[in-house]
């Protein structure tokens, strides 16, 4: 790589604007800054030179600019943000109804539409491969545009020195001279220090700086949002984050997964309330609840038994021996902690779920003939029944919750919210008959049965729909939310502040720069300028702006 050689005598890598010693600025390279020769200087990295703005030889090389770009960066977001409100537009497959088919879900929900979502992948959006490679190039840009910036803008920072090459204090945007030897520098010095100006002197020179910390609040925001990236491209990992879903009935003992067959729960009771709107409690809800065409649940809770099981290690298909650990309740953001940082949340219901169903068998045109019942457990059925004159009952298709389309009966659920069965009735001498039962029908296979199947009696039980749920992720992206907030605060409130006074001769020059908030420099500089003998610099750009307004005015010509 080419050096540049400053007439100071200090050697300055290729793409360096200003020299790293004395500050002159190479009209060379003026435009890697922006900057033209009349123009003031650019001070956003102090002219020292990046890599992304010198190196562009290998492959490496073109890499490391791509994603130093911020215009790649801002077009990452930008992807991702589209991306993400896609995901919004139809749910997840993870907050579908349990047991749903997504492939005919979306279609009977949401029509052709629908249809195209769940062909585009985009029903499992989050977790695709594209999606978390969008995230994962969110995050190499940032931390390469940030060590691209942050480096060179450290070093030059860290060893700036208070004698300037005159060239940089006439190009500063704050700029005075002052004639006089007349100068008060021991007052100068003590109003610097009282508005908690760091100084730094080098042959009568001065440099006044203070809250330098503040340039380095945008890359404390990109290490809080490399962070939350990762904490949330953790979630991704079972050990760190688990959401899934239970549904247990009421009576019942499930393992709860995610926690390697250790931990059972069984649902006790399940408890529903609904608001009363003769309540005087409820009096400033009436209107609303007036409103609502089905009761609104004031409360729903799961009474549940937690359970641990001591036959360790666990031996598939053995009966667990487990052993009564708590009880608890469930109730809406009261979840039931376990170990391991699980948790159980109370998250949905269904009430009245058909538990079991009793027929009888009698003449198809007698309802008061019987020849003997049979109930058929909804959870576990059995395959044939049989009845005490010797027929035998066979359940040849079982439909938890069924749906008639063109005729033939489409199973929805695995979940007995609807139930249909298809029978056989082999009665002793007599050929198999085939019958369709449910609630509300009834149908003869082939029109020619002697005999019937009728629901006499039924039995219904109360479903709760848990979450159970494990994430160490959080704390993470709550670190790096907060460090995100700490860089806010740190580049927006503070502002950084160089103030550099040199003898010329018999009087001095002073010159001024922030990255922001010039009105509060200026004022600074004033006030440690009083009763020193130096002249208020000038607001140069301020000069410049105020000449083209008049040339536009025509109150001068070029």
């Amino acid at each position: 790589m080419s050096k540049i050689t400053c007439e100071c005598g200090h050697v300055n890598p290729e793409g360096t604007v200003l020299c790293e010693a004395c500050g002159k600025p190479f009209e060379a390279n003026q435009h890697l800054n922006n900057n033209k020769p009349e123009q003031l200087l650019n001070m956003r990295y102090d002219g020292s030179a990046r890599r992304s703005q010198t190196y562009q030889r290998t492959f490496i090389d073109k890499t490391w600019n791509f994603f130093s770009s911020v215009k790649i960066g801002v077009s990452i977001i930008i992807v991702i943000v589209v991306a993400s409100a896609l995901g919004t537009i139809f749910p997840q497959e993870m907050y579908l109804p349990p047991g749903s088919d997504p492939s005919n879900h979306y279609k009977d929900q949401y029509g052709i539409l629908g249809q195209i979502y769940y062909q585009l992948g985009f029903h499992n959006l989050y977790s695709s491969w594209w999606y978390l490679l969008l995230l994962a190039m969110l995050g190499i840009s940032i931390v390469i545009a940030s060590i691209d910036r942050f480096v060179p803008l450290y070093k030059t920072l860290k060893k700036q020195k208070p004698k300037r090459h005159p060239n940089f204090m006439k190009k500063q945007r704050i700029f005075g001279e002052t004639d006089s030897g007349n100068i008060d520098y021991k007052k100068l010095k003590a109003n610097l220090k009282s508005k908690r100006y760091n100084l730094y002197e080098e042959d009568g020179n001065i440099l006044a700086e203070k809250n330098r910390f503040s340039r380095w609040g945008p890359y404390v925001n990109h290490i809080g949002l490399i962070i939350v990236l990762l904490g949330a491209m953790l979630r991704f990992v079972p050990a760190m984050y688990m959401d899934e879903f239970l549904w247990v009935r009421e009576g019942e003992t499930k393992q709860i997964v995610g926690t390697d067959g250790i931990y059972y729960m069984k649902n006790k009771d399940f408890i529903l309330e609904t608001y009363d709107m003769e309540d005087e409690g409820n009096s400033q809800f009436r209107e609303s609840l007036q409103k609502q065409s089905a009761p609104v649940p004031e409360n729903y809770q799961t009474n549940a038994v937690i359970y641990k099981r001591t036959d360790l290690p666990v031996v598939p298909g053995k009966e667990p021996e487990l052993k009564k650990v708590k009880e608890a309740e469930a109730r809406v953001n009261h979840p039931i902690p376990l170990e391991n940082g699980i948790s159980l949340y109370q998250a949905s219901y269904q009430l009245n779920e058909f538990s079991s169903m009793t027929f009888k068998l009698h003449d198809k045109g007698d309802e008061d003939s019987n020849y003997g019942e049979f109930t058929v457990d909804l959870i576990e059925p059995k395959d044939e029944y049989k009845l005490d004159n010797g027929t035998v009952v066979r359940l040849e298709r079982y439909f938890p919750e069924f749906e008639l389309d063109d005729g033939e009966p489409k199973q929805v659920s695995k979940f007995p919210r609807n139930p249909a069965f298809i029978f056989e009735v082999d009665a002793p001498g007599e050929e198999t008959e085939v019958s369709f039962a449910g609630i509300g029908v009834n149908i003869d296979a082939s029109g020619n049965n002697d005999y019937k199947l009728g629901l006499t009696n039924f039995e219904t039980r109360d479903v709760t729909g848990l979450t159970v749920k494990k994430d160490y992720t959080l704390p993470i992206i709550a670190v790096g939310a907060a460090i995100f907030m700490i860089g806010v605060i740190q580049g927006m409130y503070w502002n950084h502040r160089r103030i550099w006074i040199q003898p010329k001769g018999a009087g001095v020059w002073v010159a001024g720069h922030t990255n922001k908030n010039w009105f509060a420099l200026k004022k600074d500089i004033d006030r440690t300028l009083e009763g020193t003998g130096i002249a208020f610099p000038v607001d140069q750009q301020e000069e410049k702006d105020a000449e083209e307004r008049r040339k536009d005015d025509g109150i001068i010509s070029d």
